[in-house]
């Protein structure tokens, strides 16, 4: 019994030994997280003190007298509480010196960026996250264009971009330090260089139009797959939707009963879109004198973008009040400028006011590289062969940089293969060398009707745009700026050899041939990056991949609603969240749920879906439940017959803008030969569709909810990799109205860039609307100001707002 009582107690110590050891130790990892948490404290302090640092040193000048080389006389800038500067100078020069200054106080980073996404250069700030765009941008060779362009651009252009180029430099000077953007980015701001200015607008070619020819590729790999039929059918150039100004009807493609033979398995094709894919929804509309109380034509604007923070654009407005001895003329326009650039984008002069939205004409194509056999690089054309040209370009991700090949040919750069292995090079309105014309665009300032107007938008060079305008006389008027290439012998629907001379293109529409229309009958003009118009126009324009025309017909019928028109019942128009698309899927989801009204999942969905209100708005349930069944049915749809793009490329699909009229037939004709791969009937492609509507369910029925969805998602581009800077810099995001078909088109992270409802001449009756603020730098006073009132839609004012701060920039000397 000693021994046994011994023995535990010698136990007993050795337990109570090990736990004192374990609360030894326990005490020292609890002292050494301690530390450790104390020491993720002190960074995360530094690291905000850093920030703030940096940002602090960036801040704009508000207020004061500067002196500047480079001016002619004193610029008065007034910024009123939101920001949004009034410059007044005496010649259009110093006010291309002043516009250039503030847009480097404000802007620095975003321009900085703007001229590497076109030259092709982010990865020197960005490193290896942006390579693959770099590569995909860098054959379009878009510096070397610029600088050609800057060479061979007219002395008074010339003069007013060095000018603009000057208070640029001038104004990232006046910094206490860089934008903190490239502290985070660890680099420098490179100084600004005339042809910059010229690789801003590449940047909206880029942001408008496709890097490659994406629209032939795609249906080389339909017809690889089932034939032209099945491309018809997939790409149609028209559908029920569509509302042009003329009211003209496309035929539909017919409908196949079978799929042809595939010829061979599918070759991916090597180039890819940069755009974010699905991305449509700009607006823009006039009504002539008669249909307003002042008898002024009323215009409204709503370019739909990306979303970030600070916004795309820079609010402005520009005064030019010449010396009562100078030839100059007076300007006072007001709107919205693009950073890295010396003019208004879109507004109103007193006398004209016009908008824009992407036009989706057809301005490139794929050329097929007829190879001679036997002699590598040698290809045929009109005039006999020629050798590929190959151009070493250096692409750099930081400082490791290394070789980029580059094949250019006759027609331009060689970006891939299509689905039957053709190698392909692309003819792009953007590789020409009147591209981009900056002098058009400052004429757009000083227009004094809607005639002027419409003939310098005829003849200016920039991404081809729907232009509607109207003027303080009441007319209004559309036409496509930009240039309109003159194809002849094929549509430019599918690729084609140039090598023969039997088609290819003979320069440009001159203005007489381009399309347009002024002061229709009905007084009304609309346009929502849908097919304008049919006919001749239609054969001159092409179809570069329009959008269906639903937000087009919703906007028509509004305006055919009424007699009378104001800025505010514009206002109204461009707010609207309804959707005539998802009518027809609101009836074909309804009966399908009542054919299944047994199912435990889907018929709590009926009374929702029935009684779903047609508008797309936070609080629907309805509206998600439909928004769902659709997509599944779209997406399955053509995933079947054209199957999913690989992810290295970055799109999700190979769906067009006019997918619905094609998936609408299909449902209500359903072909038993043409179900689409993966289902073994339509009933089944629906069932599957129905079940992923009810998985995207996850809690109780009424909390599924729009805005779940239906978020503005407006944020800074490092907030995506770095989410702590999104705590600071990003604006709260929150649930609001609209759909990508709605005339309110949003998307997270998509929606209007700006809202303006102005008749020329009545500017302070005009409404304003911009999200993400006019500043870059989150210790600017008005950071985010405007934002809350663009997420609510509160009416505020076109012009600026009462002087807040008031700055001088002096001459010299």
């Amino acid at each position: 019994m000693n021994a046994w009582a011994t023995g535990l107690s010698g136990s007993k110590r050795e337990v109570a030994g090990h736990m004192a050891q374990a609360r030894t130790a326990a005490g020292k990892i609890l002292g050494i997280l301690k530390w450790l948490l104390l020491a993720a404290v002190l960074l995360a302090l530094l690291a905000a003190g850093w920030l703030w640092w940096s940002m602090q040193r960036s801040r704009p000048l508000l207020e004061g007298s500067i002196q500047v080389a480079g001016l002619q006389a004193p610029v008065r800038i007034v910024r009123d509480a939101d920001g949004v500067p009034t410059l007044t100078a005496s010649t259009r020069h110093d006010l291309a010196f002043a516009l250039g200054w503030l847009h480097a106080q404000e802007r620095l980073f975003q321009m900085d960026t703007l001229r590497r996404l076109a030259a092709g250069e982010l990865s020197e700030l960005s490193g290896s996250a942006t390579e693959a765009i770099d590569r995909r941008i860098r054959v379009h060779r878009f510096r070397a264009r610029a600088q050609a362009m800057v060479a061979a651009m007219d002395p008074a252009e010339k003069a007013l971009l060095s000018a603009y180029v000057a208070g640029v430099r001038r104004g990232s000077a006046e910094l206490a330090g860089a934008p903190y953007e490239y502290a985070i980015t660890r680099s420098t701001p490179e100084p600004w260089l005339p042809e910059d200015t010229v690789l801003a607008v590449f940047a909206m070619y880029l942001n408008l139009q496709p890097a490659v020819p994406q629209r032939e590729m795609d249906r080389a790999l339909a017809m690889r797959k089932g034939g032209v039929a099945l491309a018809d059918l997939l790409f149609p150039l028209g559908t029920e939707l569509d509302a042009p100004l003329d009211g003209s009807v496309l035929p539909e493609a017919p409908m196949p009963t079978t799929l042809a033979p595939m010829q061979g398995p599918p070759i991916p094709a090597a180039a890819v879109d940069v755009r974010l894919p699905e991305m449509v929804g700009s607006n823009n509309w006039a009504v002539g004198g008669r249909l307003t109380a002042n008898g002024a034509a009323l215009v409204a604007n709503d370019m739909h973008l990306g979303l970030n923070v600070p916004s795309i654009w820079y609010r402005a407005r520009l005064i030019v009040k010449p010396a009562a001895t100078s030839a100059e003329l007076p300007v006072d326009a007001t709107g919205v400028t693009l950073p890295g650039t010396p003019f208004l984008v879109a507004g109103s002069n007193g006398k004209v006011a016009w908008g824009y939205t992407n036009s989706y004409i057809d301005t490139a194509d794929a050329v097929v590289i007829d190879w001679v056999p036997g002699k590598p690089g040698h290809y045929r054309t009109p005039e006999g062969e020629r050798v590929v040209e190959r151009i070493e370009e250096s692409l750099c991700v930081r400082a490791d940089c290394s070789p980029l090949v580059v094949e250019e040919t006759l027609w331009g750069p060689i970006v891939g293969k299509d689905a039957f292995g053709r190698t392909l090079a692309m003819r792009w309105t953007a590789h020409d060398a009147r591209a981009i014309r900056l002098g058009a665009a400052l004429e757009m300032e000083r227009a004094a009707s809607v005639a002027e107007a419409i003939a310098i938008g005829q003849k200016s060079a920039i991404p081809q745009q729907n232009l509607t305008v109207g003027d303080g006389a009441g007319n209004i008027g559309w036409t496509i700026i930009g240039r309109v290439p003159r194809r002849f012998g094929f549509s430019g629907q599918d690729a084609v050899s140039f090598a023969d001379g039997t088609k290819g293109w003979a320069g440009d529409l001159s203005p007489e041939e381009t399309p347009a229309v002024i002061n229709p009958a009905n007084a009304r003009i609309w346009t929502a990056n849908s097919r304008v118009m049919g006919g001749d126009a239609y054969a001159k324009l092409g179809d570069g991949g329009y959008d269906a025309g639903a937000r087009a017909g919703r906007i028509r019928d509004r305006l055919l609603a009424r007699e009378q028109f104001a800025p505010r019942d514009f206002l109204a128009i461009q707010l609207d969240d309804v959707s005539v698309r998802n009518r027809f899927w609101q009836q074909a989801l309804l009966a399908e749920l009542q054919k299944r009204a047994d199912d435990p999942r889907l018929a709590p969905m009926i009374p929702f879906v029935r009684d779903w209100g047609e508008r797309a708005v936070p609080e629907a349930v309805g509206y998600r439940l439909i928004d769902r069944f659709r997509r599944e049915i779209v997406e399955q749809t053509y995933a079947g017959y054209l199957g999913k793009p690989d992810k290295a490329s970055g799109r999700r699909s190979f769906i067009p803008g006019q997918a619905e009229g094609t998936v609408r037939r299909l449902m209500q004709a359903r072909p038993a030969g043409l179900v689409p791969a993966g289902h073994k009937s339509w009933n089944a492609l629906i069932d599957a569709a129905l079940a992923a509507t009810a998985d995207d369910v996850k809690g109780p029925l009424e909390r599924h909810v729009w805005g779940e969805n239906g978020r503005a998602g407006v944020s800074h581009p490092l907030a995506a990799a770095i989410k702590p800077l999104g705590w600071i810099v990003n604006p709260r995001d929150v649930a609001v109205p609209g759909d990508r078909a709605t005339v309110r088109a949003q998307a997270p992270g998509f929606g209007a860039s700006e809202r303006f409802a102005v008749s020329p001449g009545h500017e302070a009756e005009g409404l304003f609307h911009m999200p993400g603020g006019q500043s870059g730098n989150p210790l600017a006073p008005y950071y985010l100001g405007g934002h809350t009132d663009w997420v609510q839609g509160k009416p505020t004012p076109f012009l600026p707002g009462p002087a807040r701060w008031t700055l001088t920039l002096e001459p010299e000397g």
